[in-house]
């Protein structure tokens, strides 16, 4: 289990004598990790890493982030629009044994963070953060020191289990070689998050993105026509996130056509760019959606199951439909049928996060319809799966392996928030608020499970919703 340590004043020198002149207070976690110090320190010194780390609960924004040297500075936005901006130089950068962080400019009179990796044997090792801290000058003397090490207390829990299950799985496939990745909507929740964790695993990725490049690792993509996919070929596999967020507003005419355009469209583009290639990536992961089983009353249904009603279900058969292309070339293709995506920053939790915390979340309707979750971070491990499981191909239900009605999910987060489940939402209000897409997306719902998943071996982080909110929420001491 993490250490914990916690310290009173700690003295600081003013000239030739030794006198406490800030309320320094000390907070020291350990966290062991089944892997050696090299594999640690790396996954610390990867692009990705910062924001592996960012809790998903804090209204944290990278604005600039250089990479871990001597002087070397990152900046973040606290809240939004208009946050704090907090400024970090890191200092005594040692590749293999840590680097400290210095706060030049933010919310504490003084922050300067330590972090460590221990060896402790060829395959173990052990990061210990060590947190020395004054409040704001404001605050410091008339608040109790508990209510500055509780956050941290909290944030450190989310680190460690991030940073130690993250270097677990890359353990998995240390062995096996680093590869390119492609990925388009790599700006958004998802495409974020999974460059992060590939990153910090050592394998390259590279950005599909519809601008003119901005970065190195950026390549210009056309959902809409031709392109030039040279850069692709003979990389190891594309993943394609890209599409229009469905649940934004009514579905209007015009939307519904958006909607269906950028992922049947976008697709098609995209396969038919690199089928044409002389040697094609390997594989292509393509994000479905478990829309396409419609409305469904449990049990939960697998890949095997027909397709549903509706507008959403219409859409993902044209859309996987769209990559036929990339099927016919030889390209191994997953058409992952991704579900409920648990992030705390987006999505549906996203959304549902401040009626709940003011009391006011409960059932939708009959509150009996199915809700197939994933966490974000089984997630992002499924399309690695996928890139690295050669027997996947065609339809893979990315769900978490217990679907729950919506009254249960709804009683779940309020009992993870210490909120009360009493406010329904009734379905004449839905239809009337949300038309259509509050009929498919709020009151329909499915029980699906992921066969193809299990099947194959996949072990998943988060297979009960309450740990997973917990997680994702940081409530988990």
């Amino acid at each position: 289990m993490p250490r914990r340590e916690l310290s009173g004043v700690v003295p600081r020198l003013r000239g030739a004598r030794t006198e406490p002149i800030l309320k320094i207070i000390r907070y020291q976690e350990e966290c062991p990790v089944p892997v050696a110090r090299e594999a640690l320190a790396a996954w610390h010194f990867a692009p990705g890493a910062i924001r592996r780390l960012i809790p998903p609960w804090q209204p944290v924004r990278v604005l600039h982030n250089e990479p871990l040297a001597d002087g070397s500075i990152t900046e973040m936005q606290i809240g939004a629009p208009l946050g704090l901006r907090w400024t970090a130089r890191h200092e005594a950068v040692d590749r293999s044994a840590g680097f400290t962080d210095r706060s030049l400019r933010g919310p504490f009179a003084h922050w300067v963070h330590r972090h460590d990796f221990i060896a402790v044997s060829s395959d173990s090792s052990t990061l210990r953060d060590t947190v020395d801290f004054s409040p704001p000058a404001s605050l410091g003397a008339i608040t109790p020191r508990g209510m500055w090490t509780a956050p941290l207390r909290q944030m450190f829990a989310f680190r460690h289990h991030r940073t130690r299950s993250d270097l677990s799985w890359h353990a998995r496939f240390a062995s096996g070689p680093r590869r390119v990745i492609a990925i388009t909507g790599a700006s958004g929740a998802v495409g974020s998050a999974l460059s992060a964790f590939l990153t910090t695993a050592g394998h390259r990725v590279i950005r599909l993105v519809r601008e003119a490049p901005s970065r190195s690792d950026e390549i210009r993509w056309n959902p809409n026509g031709p392109w030039d996919a040279d850069a692709l070929s003979g990389i190891d596999a594309v993943v394609h996130l890209a599409g229009e967020n469905i649940a934004s507003g009514r579905w209007t005419t015009q939307r519904k056509e958006r909607i269906r355009s950028s992922r049947v469209d976008g697709t098609r583009s995209l396969c038919q760019s690199i089928a044409a290639l002389r040697t094609p990536p390997k594989a292509l992961i393509c994000a479905s959606a478990i829309g396409w089983y419609g409305n469904r009353s449990s049990p939960a249904v697998s890949e095997s199951a027909s397709r549903g009603d509706g507008f959403l279900a219409d859409v993902t058969a044209a859309w996987e439909d769209a990559a036929s292309a990339a099927v016919e070339r030889g390209i191994r293709t997953v058409n992952l049928r991704i579900g409920i995506v648990l992030q705390a920053r987006s999505g549906v939790l996203g959304k549902l996060l401040l009626p709940f915390r003011l009391g006011a979340g409960g059932r939708v309707g009959s509150g009996e319809q199915g809700m197939s979750w994933i966490h974000i971070d089984d997630l992002l491990r499924a399309v690695h799966w996928s890139i690295e499981t050669p027997a996947l191909h065609g339809p893979v239900n990315a769900v978490a392996p217990a679907p729950v009605a919506q009254m249960e999910f709804a009683r779940t987060l309020a009992r993870v928030l210490r909120r009360p489940c009493i406010a329904p939402l009734p379905a004449p209000i839905v239809r009337l608020v949300f038309g259509s897409m509050g009929e498919e997306l709020l009151l329909g719902g499915s029980w699906v499970k992921p066969a193809a998943l299990s099947a194959s071996g996949y072990p998943f982080l988060f297979s009960d919703l309450e740990s997973a909110l917990r997680f994702e929420l940081g409530r988990m001491r």
